[in-house]
């Protein structure tokens, strides 16, 4: 008598999963062997980049545990350098929602005039674009800045070293700068050396003895060469450079020693850090 034709296809079927199954365990059993289970560090970086993919897309700023450094020669003793000083920069921070944001004029306008504030005041990118020039600058990679500083609008002094590696873009810069004002500090990545750090007022205890103070306003009467002004001092001197990182108003300081002008047009804290650079390279001979 021939089986139904049915019940001989539940066996065949019953015997190929058995066989299925065994094949599938020898080969899990051969990739378990190859491959090297993964270690505590990198599931731990795993999690973290989903949870930077998942803020990314909640819109919220990206916390990073340290900024890499750019390599430069660095050489105090390599003749005289420079200082950069920008004042009243425009880093606020404040609770947006259910997060704390850096608060800035593209994205935070309603915030901004439901609490009475003008929003083309906040304007953070100002110093992004300033740092960047002056850390892209032929001058810090010949290892001649010394030093950059940064003041806000409250008052808060923050230190950069000039071998930081600022991130490129503004909402990376926006997420280092609101973990700097929460922390106090960023460190580099993988060591425990601060880049970038809150410290005490005055920034005249941080600056040389016998350091030349400089500062830059439109609105100054005394309109310079910036090439000539800088060549006609002597090549033993340490310069200090302090611009306005702000998108309206003056730089009003007590611990400079002169105030010009070197344009006969506004320019932006980026394009007049450029002139200062292009400057000290030609008296400097770096090029």
């Amino acid at each position: 008598m021939v089986r139904p034709y049915a019940v001989k296809g539940k066996k065949r079927k019953k015997k190929a999963d058995v066989y299925d199954r065994a094949e599938e365990e020898e080969e899990a059993a051969a990739a378990a062997a190859a491959e090297p289970e993964e270690t505590e560090t990198e599931e731990a970086d795993k999690k973290r980049s989903k949870g930077n993919e998942a803020e990314e897309r909640k819109g919220n700023p990206i916390e990073l545990e340290g900024i890499p450094m750019a390599p430069a020669e660095i050489n105090p003793k390599n003749g005289p350098g420079a200082i950069f000083i920008l004042e009243k920069a425009s880093l606020e921070v404040a609770k947006v929602g259910k997060t704390y944001q850096l608060l800035n004029s593209d994205e935070h306008s309603n915030f901004l005039r439901k609490n009475n504030k003008d929003p083309a005041l906040y304007r953070p990118d100002i110093l992004h674009q300033a740092l960047l020039m002056v850390l892209d600058s032929p001058i810090n990679k010949a290892g001649r800045l010394r030093n950059v500083y940064v003041r806000t609008a409250a008052g808060v002094l923050i230190e950069v070293k000039p071998y930081v590696r600022i991130p490129r873009t503004f909402k990376r810069f926006a997420g280092v700068m609101l973990q700097l004002l929460q922390k106090l500090s960023i460190s580099a990545v993988g060591k425990r050396e601060k880049l970038m750090r809150v410290i005490k007022n005055p920034v005249t205890q941080y600056l040389p003895v016998n350091s030349r103070k400089i500062g830059f306003s439109y609105s100054s009467e005394k309109l310079v060469n910036i090439q000539k002004y800088v060549a006609s001092d002597e090549n033993s001197t340490d310069f200090v450079f302090v611009v306005g990182a702000m998108a309206h108003g003056k730089v009003e300081t007590d611990y400079t020693e002169d105030f010009i002008s070197i344009s006969g047009y506004p320019l932006s804290a980026a394009y007049c850090i450029t002139m200062i650079c292009q400057a000290l390279a030609g008296k400097w001979n770096i090029l």
